[in-house]
């Protein structure tokens, strides 16, 4: 409906531009006030319109009635429809907090230093013996596992 009216509307503006410029302006009988002895004044009374003036008349009012009637048609509110989501069921809203972990194993504690610049002290020697234990312990075992392959390559000869 609303291409419609636009399309009737770029039709009037077109014609009524159109037969705005084939019509003959007040100013083109000036010449012949001035001493070209025309019976005409310069400005004066023009008589009965012709065709083109009254077909100028109804496109103007045309117009201006077609850019009234967008105008107020534009002007109302839209009315949205969703379809889509009319069809999906309800989904049950969770909170932000039910999905945040509940353990507190690591997390922002654990990456803070202690407040006891001692008990730094401690932790870090404590862990530093514990890598050492499984360093010593994991090349006790590649050492042993080298051992049993060279045992069994040189049985087997």
């Amino acid at each position: 409906m609303q291409e419609t009216i636009l399309i009737i509307y770029l039709v009037v503006s077109i014609v009524l531009v159109g037969i705005i410029l084939l019509q003959q302006g007040k100013g083109a009988e000036m010449g012949a006030s001035f001493g070209a002895g025309g019976a005409n004044t310069v400005f004066g009374a023009a008589g009965s319109g012709n065709a083109l003036t009254k077909a100028t008349t109804i496109l103007a009012i045309l117009f201006f009635a077609i850019a009234m009637a967008i105008s107020y048609q534009n002007s109302a509110p839209a009315v949205v429809v969703d379809e889509v989501f009319d069809e999906m069921p309800a989904v049950e809203k969770k909170s932000i907090e039910s999905q945040l972990p509940t353990d507190n194993t690591g997390g922002i504690d654990s990456e803070l230093p202690p407040a006891d610049p001692e008990a730094a002290k401690q932790e870090a020697a404590d862990k530093v013996e514990a890598a050492k234990e499984d360093a010593t312990k994991k090349v006790d075992d590649a050492t042993k596992a080298a051992d049993e392959e060279k045992d069994k390559s040189g049985n087997g000869q």
